[in-house]
């Protein structure tokens, strides 16, 4: 079946349809990693928006059992999160089979499943291209003679829309205790902290944690522009006040800069790939790390003890802040990486070290 993308400037790129046989539209996105379409797929930051794939052929090692979840509380075995958030796949090539020893189903036939479509066969490159020129653009696949509206994701409340609606405990070995925010949370964050013998308590977006029982706070990743979560913000600033240990991840990061009293901008094209190269402000040690952001920083923004942590060698901008006196700090990119490198993973370590010392403290 005959499927075409169409760009809000006009252009149109003419491909075939895969995927489920549905029209779909949302804010067009590209990712420049070359493997982890199932765990980017998976990932509540993508949610409202049609994911092209630079690399040019996608789907040759299928997908793990689709469903297949721990008896902790819903956590994937092997994807970021329990259902595909991407509203379209575009890529260039689609593989015509798959193998993988973890391997149970093909993308297409995932992606039918869950009724999500995708468009194959096109320019990934010139669409790029595009796309790094002007920027994020909204998009329509229309599939056959199937076609929908705009739809501007920015508009709303994304991460209402994908956090959890109600508090979930997952034991850990008794090492501490943290609370999870949840505005989108990939679950390998709470693999990260269960894996150091932390216990997780995971809270939906807007919910008051300010005088929750816990060592420290982990503001989560998430989808769409962080000033829309007035009420996370407002909940940040009673726990800075209260002194609780709060580190930020992605979306938790911009939300941690608003709660200071800083401010966010939109990126041309954001941030979405396993090779973003950030260097550590003092050391000048560069990192490189897994991102998925459309919204960045501006650390000028922010006065008093806040000092920046990580600038991207890229474009230059704000990858991390962290209070001079406080214990308060947050990054833009993915310490728990899945997909991407695990260059940054110790920064969970530093966080807890902070926040079990802060707990004992007279």
């Amino acid at each position: 079946m005959n499927a075409e993308l169409i760009l809000e400037d006009g252009t149109r790129f003419a491909g075939e349809h895969f995927g489920a046989k549905v029209a779909s539209a949302g804010e067009v996105v590209f990712n420049t990693g070359m493997v982890g379409y199932g765990e980017s797929m998976t990932d509540p930051s993508y949610a409202g928006q049609i994911l092209v794939l630079t690399y040019p052929l996608v789907g040759n090692y299928g997908i793990p059992v689709n469903g297949e979840v721990t008896a902790a509380a819903a956590i994937s075995a092997h994807f970021e999160s329990t259902r595909i958030h991407v509203k379209a796949l575009v890529v260039s090539s689609l593989s015509g089979g798959f193998s993988h020893w973890s391997a149970a189903d093909s993308l297409e036939s995932w992606m039918a499943q869950s009724g999500v479509p995708g468009i194959t066969g096109i320019d990934t490159r010139a669409l790029t291209k595009r796309l790094r020129t002007k920027g994020c653009m909204l998009g329509r696949l229309a599939v056959g003679q199937l076609d929908v509206d705009w739809d501007d994701p920015n508009k709303r409340n994304l991460v209402a829309e994908v956090s959890i609606r109600e508090k979930v405990v997952y034991p850990g070995s008794g090492r501490g205790r943290v609370v999870l925010v949840d505005l989108g949370a990939k679950h390998n964050l709470v693999r990260s902290l269960l894996r150091r013998g932390v216990t997780v308590v995971r809270v939906p977006w807007d919910h008051d944690w300010s005088r929750e029982e816990a060592d420290g706070v982990l503001l989560s990743n998430g989808p769409g522009d962080p000033k829309t979560c007035k009420a996370t913000i407002e909940v940040i600033r009673k726990g800075m006040a209260r002194g609780i240990p709060i580190f930020g991840v992605c979306l938790g990061h911009q939300l941690l800069c608003l709660a200071a009293g800083g401010d966010t901008f939109k990126l041309k094209f954001g941030h979405r790939g396993q090779n973003q190269p950030c260097i550590e402000v003092g050391s000048r040690r560069c990192h490189i790390t897994s991102q998925n952001h459309g919204y960045a920083v501006d650390e000028r923004s922010l006065g008093g003890d806040w000092r920046p942590w990580f600038f991207n060698a890229n474009d230059g901008t704000n990858e991390g802040i962290r209070h001079g006196s406080g214990p308060f700090a947050s990054v833009q990119f993915h310490p728990e990486a899945r997909p991407g490198p695990t260059d940054t993973d110790h920064l969970f370590d530093t966080f807890l070290e902070t926040a079990l010392h802060a707990n004992r403290a007279p």
